[in-house]
């Protein structure tokens, strides 16, 4: 059923009082917006129902921020995971250059002592480098990177920037095995530095240190002693430091004294050493003797014949 222009706009009809509604509700507009625009009434009305429909606009965009919040984190954290791998890496990269600079500033030390002794002492040497470790049973020996080809014999003594290590018994073409003086088989001419008294160090029998037990009862031998190549023999030249004896002690007859010494040399540390060559003779008539040595007695015991062990390795006749 239609309705008719009257009922359906009865605000614009054509009665009086049509027009009269008309008046009114315009008069309460302008009412309304000049009191809105002294007071702001409707910006109260605005700010409150704003207050209201505000949580209805942050929970309808809740999903979005928290799917945006995840990807945020996620990206986040991948990025501070691959940052901080590659940092550990950056760390483990400058830990292994520094460790490499300490050893080759080790190295380069101990060239540069190998180098101060051989101008100190103006020797004929040849520079080696230890390639390896040859142990056995009861067998304490170093291979060394040089061989025939360079010159090396056998009975070549080896030393290092602080002592004698031993001596060359086997040599290959490219590489020379060294019998150190803490192998039981080794045997070396020396003299106790302080009072000059001579005897033999031979390597202890576990190959920790030197042994040195032939020495008379009456000897002045004491802990802290060095010892130093006597020069006998005619292989190791004389006054190379060997090592400084530990303690002393009677021996289990109680015929002589027995006294151990640990080396000089750097034997577990050093990674190059000194071949030497036979030395020139010295030219000009010797120098004067100087009263260093012991008493004629202790001389004479200290030049008692050597044990067979001691002639096989330094050399000297029986």
């Amino acid at each position: 059923m239609g309705l008719n222009r009257e009922e359906s706009s009865p605000l614009f009809a054509g009665t009086v009082a049509g027009t009269l509604r008309l008046l009114a509700y315009l008069a309460l507009a302008m009412v309304l917006m000049v009191l809105d625009h002294r007071n702001g009434w409707t910006w109260r009305v605005r700010y409150a129902a704003a207050v209201v429909v505000e949580p209805l606009y942050r929970l309808a965009g809740a999903p979005s921020a928290g799917m945006h919040a995840l990807a945020t984190a996620f990206s986040e954290r991948q990025a501070l995971t691959e940052q901080n791998q590659r940092l550990r890496e950056d760390l483990l990269l400058a830990n292994a250059k520094l460790n490499r600079m300490a050893s080759v500033a080790e190295q380069n030390q101990r060239l540069k002592e190998l180098l101060d002794t051989q101008h100190s002492l103006e020797l004929n040497v040849q520079l080696a480098r230890v390639v390896g470790v040859d142990l056995g049973p009861a067998e304490y020996r170093l291979m060394i990177g040089s061989g025939a080809n360079n010159g090396v014999k056998v009975g070549q003594p080896v030393i290092d920037a602080r002592g004698v290590m031993g001596q060359v018994i086997h040599v290959l073409p490219s590489t020379a095995v060294v019998m150190l003086v803490t192998d039981p088989a080794h045997a070396l001419p020396v003299t106790i530095e302080r009072t000059g008294l001579r005897t033999i160090a031979y390597g202890a029998r576990d190959g920790n240190g030197l042994m040195l037990p032939d020495i008379p009862m009456a000897a002045d031998v004491q802990a802290g002693d060095r010892l130093l190549t006597s020069g006998l023999g005619g292989r190791f030249p004389s006054g190379f430091p060997v090592g400084t004896i530990t303690r002393v002690q009677p021996s289990a007859t109680g015929m002589f004294l027995e006294a151990t010494a640990t080396p000089a040399a750097d034997i577990d540390r050093s990674e190059d050493v000194l071949l030497l060559h036979d030395q020139a003779e010295p030219v000009g008539p010797p120098a004067p003797a100087t009263p260093a040595g012991p008493p004629a007695g202790l001389a004479a015991s200290a030049s008692a014949p050597m044990s067979p062990a001691a002639t096989r390795a330094t050399g000297i006749p029986p």
